[in-house]
């Protein structure tokens, strides 16, 4: 079994956290993580909100089932994807390639007007939704890095969006949130799943072979 098998095999939803704190290296290569995710076109259509503050969190826990884990983590990821798709956010996104890679933006033309064609052409909605499966892409990257670096990480889509939008000011960045994590460390004496068998459907039923 490989060291990655190995990590993800140790990985669980942990329901209950110590509120350790994460060493900065390690927080810093979670995050780095997500960064590297791909996306479609490449664009990253979302922001990651990375929070510690404690007061922040109590509102949120509130808003979040009074799940204990945003209270005990040592860190809270809300994923929220761009509630607009807009031309100067595509032509950002050209300059951004530009200057990275050492190239005119003109050279860019072809690609941008395929990437305008089609993602300009939809609706907001339509948008909003594409941008949040980018964003889920990026969660999974996240609970991935996590499980390497030995640090625990619960998704959640069990609160009120339109709430947690209001407390982070989101509307005002152009953002929805889609989903949240926690990060920290699992409570051993307190979880009651700290030992529970991982339970994954049997190979043979999940992979269709054609």
């Amino acid at each position: 079994m490989s060291e990655l098998i190995e990590k993800l095999n140790w990985r669980y939803a942990a329901k209950r956290m110590t509120g350790e704190i994460i060493p900065q290296e390690k927080l810093d290569n979670i995050l780095e993580a997500i960064k590297l995710a791909p996306s479609s076109a490449g664009m990253q259509p979302y922001n990651v909100l990375v929070i510690d503050n404690k007061e922040i969190k109590e509102k949120i826990h509130k808003i979040a089932k009074n799940q204990p884990q945003i209270l005990e983590s040592s860190h809270l990821l809300v994923f929220a994807a761009w509630e607009k798709i807009t031309v100067e956010s595509l032509d950002k996104y050209m300059d951004l390639i530009a200057t990275t890679r050492s190239v005119t933006v003109d050279s860019l033309s072809a690609f941008h007007s395929s990437i305008s064609g089609g993602i300009l052409s939809r609706t907001e909605e339509v948008n909003f939704q594409w941008a949040a499966r980018q964003a889920y892409i990026g969660l999974g990257h996240a609970l991935i890095a996590a499980a390497t670096e030995d640090v625990d990480a619960t998704p959640m889509e069990g609160f009120d969006a339109a709430a947690l939008d209001e407390i982070l000011g989101l509307k005002e960045k152009g953002l929805k949130s889609v989903v949240i994590m926690t990060l920290g460390y699992r409570d051993n004496e307190k979880d009651p799943y700290v030992k529970a068998k991982k339970v994954r459907r049997p190979h043979d039923e999940f992979f269709i072979n054609v």
